[in-house]
């Protein structure tokens, strides 16, 4: 299925001749132009190959032509991008999303970049355009420096529920740097709020970009330090007193009832679990509540795969019964079975030291630990490597959200394996809040070091304090 693109534009029977001596004649040009898009062939290879397609049918394919389009617009070939889309508009009244992203990308890069906008509004009237369309347009726009429109097709991406990467919120601080404008900074400050809002943590280039914007506002006199919070939750650099990670009795009481109410009597809990096995585990917390840990047993277990399985359990609860702490350990029934994994005389140990729950194999536990923990208390904790991630889904409204996260980042213990393998470390929770937050003349920003497409449970322990003088 590999073919090795021509040099230079070859006539038509030369063409004929690499067809026919390809095994598999009819996805001939498929091949070859994907061959082409890899080897980023010269473009009038790729259009003497369209030509002789064009005389030999009659007409060209539509993917044919999606994929000649990939390769013009992966070598910003603008007027051929412009080309391909009037053959396509003629023959094709209505093109898919793929191609869309195609002409929109291609098209934003250049200086033809407004006929990207248009092509965006086109999109618009059949479908809710990709996050690629949304941010190839808004990039364009503040390239050249008009940010009120960035942000308008900004603000429409989020109320279509479009979620934007981080890098194009990167890029409204690069753009924006040295203006002096009070309706932009409004703007960029509601995209602190969106990462407050997402608990979405920048990563360190983002965090630089954020900084270097702070202090190019001009007369703005904003300076920005990298610290690290203290314990008590104080900023060294400005000695500022971070945000409370506690809820009060008021909003816990209520975030509980809701998640009893929505996520664990909701439709989804019981699609893993029966209401039978539920409704017996609710008995067994009642009478023996409050607990001061909860732990996702099987989720621990795993932490460190040279070990035993009941081995690095064992660790964890050694690690946090310490302090006389009551704890709640959620099982398997599978663990009861004596195996290479699970010792029956660890278990034994380990059930003098805590309750255990023995849920059957299948059971989604995150109901489970979410149940316990908010029936013990606002002090329990909980401790698990999962984000807890699809309840966050189940919860209506945005308010209810941002009391689960907040209540998840005060309460979550994480740990993981010490580097020198002996014991485990454990990530206590914090006491005060870790998410952006403003005072007006500060800014608190944690910020992790790497870049990660995927949510962490992980908290970062680093912050660009911002001040204004």
């Amino acid at each position: 299925s590999n073919v090795q693109p021509p040099e230079k534009p070859l006539q038509a029977e030369e063409w004929n001749k690499l067809r026919e001596d390809f095994q598999s004649p009819e996805i001939f040009e498929e091949v070859m132009l994907n061959s082409m898009i890899r080897c980023n062939s010269p473009i009038d290879v790729a259009k003497s190959l369209l030509t002789h397609l064009a005389k030999r049918n009659g007409d060209i394919a539509y993917n044919v032509l999606v994929k000649y389009l990939t390769l013009c617009v992966q070598q910003g070939q603008v007027s051929e991008i412009r080309d391909v889309y009037d053959i396509m508009k003629v023959r094709f009244k209505i093109l898919e999303s793929g191609a869309y992203n195609l002409l929109i990308r291609g098209l934003s890069n250049s200086d033809q970049w407004r006929m990207a906008l248009t092509l965006l509004e086109e999109v618009k009237k059949i479908m809710i355009p990709s996050r690629t369309c949304y941010e190839s347009c808004i990039k364009a726009a503040s390239r050249h420096q008009e940010m009120k429109l960035a942000f308008e097709l900004y603000d429409e991406m989020l109320a279509k529920d479009v979620i934007p990467t981080l890098d194009v919120l990167q890029s409204f601080f690069d753009y924006s740097r040295g203006m002096k404008d009070a309706e932009l900074q409004k703007e960029l400050f509601g995209i602190l709020l969106y990462l407050r809002e997402n608990q979405i943590y920048p990563h360190k280039t983002f965090m630089r970009s954020i900084k270097l914007w702070f202090e190019s506002i001009p007369g703005g006199n904003w300076r920005g330090r990298l610290t690290n919070i203290k314990d008590s939750g104080q900023c060294p650099v400005c000695n500022h007193q971070l945000e409370d990670s506690n809820l009060t009795e008021e909003e816990y009481s209520n975030l509980s009832e809701r998640i009893v109410r929505d996520v664990i009597h909701g439709t989804d809990t019981f699609r893993k679990t029966s209401p039978q096995e539920f409704e017996a585990f609710q008995t067994f917390v009642e009478n023996r509540l409050p607990f001061d840990i909860v732990i996702d047993g099987l989720n621990v277990s795993h932490i460190k795969s040279r070990k035993m399985q009941c081995e690095n359990l064992f660790d964890a609860v050694n690690c946090l019964a310490k302090e006389n702490a009551r704890l709640l350990v959620l099982g398997r029934k599978h663990m009861l079975i004596n195996s290479s994994n699970w010792k029956r005389e660890i278990m034994k140990e380990m059930q003098n030291k805590a309750d255990f729950f023995f849920a059957e194999n299948i059971s989604e536990d995150d109901a489970f630990l979410l149940y316990a923990t908010l029936r013990s208390g606002k002090h329990c904790k909980f401790v698990t490597r999962d984000f807890l991630r699809d309840h966050k889904a189940c919860l209506p409204d945005s308010l209810t959200r941002h009391l689960f996260r907040k209540w998840q980042r005060g309460h979550q213990i994480v740990f993981f394996p010490s580097a020198e393998g002996r014991s485990m470390k454990f990530l206590p929770a914090f006491h005060y809040d870790c998410v952006v937050q403003t005072t007006g003349d500060t800014w608190h920003i944690p910020y992790k070091d790497v870049f990660e497409e995927k949510y962490s449970y992980q908290v970062p322990r680093k912050w660009l304090c911002i001040q204004q003088k």
